[in-house]
Order: C-alpha cells, then structure tokens, then sequence
C-alpha cells in the first residue's frame, strides 16, 4: 500500500493504492539477464528466482531441474528436427496473471 504519492516506472501510484509486486517478473530483469525476453536454455544463469528465493526456496527444484534436464534432452535426441509451427510473434501468450507461458505450443518434425 503506497504512503504517499510516487511514480514508479512512468506510472503514478497515488497514496492509498495498492501495488502487487509480481516474483517472476525478477526473471526478465535487463540488467541481470542478457536478452531477458529471449528462451536460452544454456543461458546458465544461477541466479534466477523461478523456485523462490531464501527460506521460501521449493524443497523440490534440484529434482525438477534433473526431470527438466531429462526430458529437454531426451525430447530434442528422439526428435532432432522439432521446430516450431509459427512464427514466435504469433504465439498466444498467457501474460496477465501470475502464472506466465503459452495457450498452446505448436511444432512440427
């Protein structure tokens, strides 16, 4: 809840008003990640916050990272040519919630 009056990002926060800071949004950070909007899975960057941060960190991401890293590579030996279906500007993207990524992912073999 904002105290006073403040702009933020071009934007007027008026006091009273309340602002949700979104987590995932630290992940398209321009000055942390090079080409923030672009998929770069050997990008290798470490210090994303996409399994939380300090004591909220998931118990879980070194499996899902491990399940991650099985499947990607698995996917990409048994189909070699796997490729999408459109272009990347005609994706539908879901981007207003929490919860980011597409309505479909079409690709072609």
């Amino acid at each position: 809840m904002a105290v006073q009056d403040v702009e933020l990002g071009g934007v007027t926060i008026r006091a009273g008003e309340g602002v949700l800071g979104l987590l995932h949004s630290a992940n398209r950070d321009p000055e942390a990640f090079e080409k923030p909007d672009e998929l770069d899975i050997a990008r290798g960057a470490r210090h994303h916050v996409a399994f939380g941060f300090g004591p909220h960190q998931c118990l879980g991401q070194n499996l899902a990272r491990i399940e991650l890293q099985t499947v990607i590579d698995t996917l990409f030996r048994r189909i070699p040519d796997l490729a999408l279906a459109k272009p990347l500007e005609e994706l539908d993207f879901k981007d207003t919630g929490v919860i980011y990524g597409l309505h479909s992912l079409p690709v072609t073999w």
